[in-house]
């Protein structure tokens, strides 16, 4: 099912780590990661994303910190659920959470958060979360029985990972990881959950995602990054917000 009013808006959300990596590469001070939000809010992103990470790679204690001061439209803070992380989260109060599975090893995040085998210490995460006002969503594969206990364990949101619709290489599994997303995105809004999704979306496979009915927030970091490289950055969020626009 896709979008068929002209009224909906799919929003933009930004993942600035990819700046913060650049910037490790070198550990200097360039390029700010704290400055490229503030561009990629100018040009119309709905949201800025970073993901503090136990091992610290990329984004750092003090970025986090700088952006919850300075972010006009609403700072999602990717995390695990590392106590530690759960603390910083507590203290800062981000506008949203998005959990997410870690791994020290991964290059970035791979596969979704396992809710179904660890749902008694997410709960008690979210929870805790929770109670501060925090928004939580939960970063799942697109699978009837994690989006089941998503919805069990409270949450208002959930963020689908499309990693296996972004690496198909044919036609044939693009449309079956398609079709998965869409039949999932209907099952989680039949439960009253709003949906996100991200997750190697780019230039040339976001389309078909922010068609899906009901889509509320696409995540992007990479592609974007890479694409300022050539372009800027202020262009390179112009260029997607047209394409997601729908």
């Amino acid at each position: 099912m896709v979008n068929c009013s002209n009224d909906f808006m799919v929003k933009l959300g930004i993942n600035i780590d990819h700046v913060a990596t650049i910037r490790q590469a070198r550990r200097e001070k360039d390029p700010d990661p704290i400055l490229a939000a503030q561009i990629c809010e100018r040009a119309g992103a709905e949201s800025i994303i970073a993901h503090l990470r136990e091992d610290r790679r990329h984004i750092h204690d003090r970025d986090v910190q700088q952006l919850r001061k300075i972010i006009q439209t609403r700072f999602n803070l990717e995390m695990s659920i590392d106590p530690e992380i759960v603390e910083i989260a507590l203290f800062l109060k981000p506008d949203q959470v998005t959990l997410v599975p870690e791994q020290r090893q991964e290059v970035t995040t791979e596969g979704g958060l396992d809710v179904v085998r660890n749902f008694l210490k997410i709960r008690g995460v979210v929870r805790r979360l929770s109670s501060k006002g925090i928004g939580v969503s939960l970063f799942i594969d697109p699978i009837k029985k994690q989006i089941l206990k998503a919805k069990e364990m409270g949450v208002a949101m959930i963020e689908l990972h499309t990693g296996r619709y972004s690496h198909a290489l044919t036609k044939s599994g693009i449309h079956r990881e398609l079709k998965q997303l869409i039949a999932m995105t209907e099952v989680a809004q039949s439960l009253g959950l709003r949906v996100n999704a991200g997750h190697g979306l780019n230039y040339v496979n976001v389309k078909a995602i922010a068609e899906i009915q009901g889509m509320e927030e696409l995540n992007i970091g990479h592609a974007i990054i890479s694409r300022a490289v050539f372009v800027g950055l202020e262009n390179a969020v112009k260029e997607m917000i047209q394409l997601i626009r729908v």
